[in-house]
């Protein structure tokens, strides 16, 4: 998975609209391999972006959670730690 898209299910306070669409648009990155897209494809990316925003949307709104949900500072002291063992800096 690539690591700027961020899980966005089960948290506490819910995921935002503005997180959604931050993490659609990494994906249509990604996907397009450009970061910043040329004047002829900008309409196509922005196009995508904005179905794959209201689709997360949407999964996220159905989906059932069976555990308590997450916090955001819980998860990024969880990914400064997996940082930190990649950098050999934690046993």
């Amino acid at each position: 998975m690539c690591r700027n898209i961020r899980v966005l299910f089960n948290f506490s306070p819910p995921t935002t609209e503005a997180e959604v669409r931050a993490a659609a648009l990494q994906f249509v990155r990604k996907v397009s391999g450009s970061s910043k897209p040329s004047k002829v494809n900008q309409d196509a990316c922005e196009r995508a972006t904005e179905e794959i925003a209201q689709a997360t949307m949407r999964l996220l709104d159905e989906l059932v959670a069976t555990t308590p949900p997450r916090t955001r500072e819980e998860e990024a002291e969880k990914g400064r730690l997996r940082w930190q063992r990649r950098q050999g800096q934690v046993g």
